[in-house]
This record gives structure tokens, C-alpha cells and sequence, in this order.
């Protein structure tokens, strides 16, 4: 079980990411602190597509991957060509409550629905593709997913710091997910 850690000052922000790109980002966007200018991206961040989700950040300062449930593993040639070609040596990944990619299967009937209404699909079209791809695509628990994902791809990348963090949608605030204790 993972455990969902505030950033309300300076040193709330774990040891391990301080003097970091991720330090860096909790203080632009939870602490409001003003940010030197970029020449260059130092920071990917991997978060869901959800559009409630709007981060403080820098100009020139991150590349963005914008995924259901901030899955990366179907677009990770693109996490590796902001590595190889961009130098990146830093990700974080951000996971955020209310995720529609949780629990997904549940809404099987409001999808298909709206696929055949709003996207002229035929019926059993939309229920073919839905039954294909849920599963893929499909979390349980999103900050869970994300604390996984960011282990996943220190395996896959490991000279790059992977930070998990959760983003409370009615906060607006970031918060560090760590192993341990509930939320």
C-alpha cells in the first residue's frame, strides 16, 4: 500500500528528490515558488489526459505525455526518445483521484453509448473495441498504478529518477506517493 505525502513547504519534499527536477516541480506548483528561465526540457512527466488536471510549470521545462491513467507502456518509444534524443534524466509520473481509468469496466454501457452516439460507431463495433481495450487500459487504485508504473520503468530506464505523484483534483495540489502505511 502506498502513502500519499503533502507538499506544503520546502522541506516536505522527500530528501531524495530535493536539489532535483522534482523538487524543482512540487515547488513551482504547490508552493508557488517563481522558477528560473529554460533553455531546454530537464523533466518528462507522464500524467493522465484527464483535462482537470493543470500544472504550474516553466516554459521550455518538461516534455508532457498525456495517457489514460498516466499508462505508459503503450506510447514508451516516446519516453525513450525524450531519454535518448532529449536527455532526460529525470520522469515524473502523475497519477490523480477520480480517474475514469479506474473501475473502468463498470462503465462499459456509458461508453459504448456514447462511442455509437457520439462517434457513429455501430453498436456491436463499440462493444468489440471497448471489451478489447478495457482490459489494457483498465487500474484499480491510481496512485497503486502510478507507484508501480514509476518501479516498471526504473527497471526499464535505470540512470533516470522516477518520482510517482498524485495530483487531489479539488486541491490542485501534488502530493509524493511513497511505499508504506495508508493514504
Amino acid at each position: 500500500m502506498s502513502a500519499l505525502l503533502p507538499v506544503n513547504c520546502w522541506d516536505d519534499i522527500l530528501p531524495a528528490y530535493r536539489n532535483t527536477p522534482v523538487a524543482d516541480l512540487l515547488a513551482c506548483h504547490n508552493l508557488r515558488t517563481p522558477h528560473r528561465s529554460h533553455d531546454r526540457a530537464e523533466l518528462l512527466i507522464g500524467m493522465c489526459m484527464d483535462n482537470r488536471i493543470m500544472l504550474r510549470i516553466p516554459d521550455n521545462y518538461v516534455y508532457i505525455l498525456r495517457a489514460g491513467g498516466a499508462n505508459l507502456q503503450r506510447i514508451e518509444f516516446k519516453v525513450s526518445y525524450a531519454v535518448a534524443v532529449g536527455g532526460i534524466r529525470t520522469i515524473c509520473l502523475i497519477g490523480h483521484d477520480q480517474c475514469g481509468m479506474a473501475g473502468l469496466r463498470a462503465r462499459r454501457d456509458v461508453f459504448v453509448n456514447g462511442l455509437v452516439e457520439n462517434g457513429g460507431w455501430e453498436r456491436r463495433e463499440a462493444e468489440r473495441h471497448f471489451d478489447q481495450f478495457s482490459p489494457v487500459f483498465e487500474i484499480r487504485d491510481p496512485a497503486e498504478f502510478v507507484f508501480s508504473e514509476a518501479q516498471r520503468l526504473r527497471e526499464r530506464y535505470p540512470c533516470v529518477m522516477v518520482a510517482p505523484l498524485f495530483y487531489q483534483v479539488g486541491e490542485g495540489l501534488l502530493y509524493q506517493i511513497t511505499e508504506g502505511g495508508g493514504c
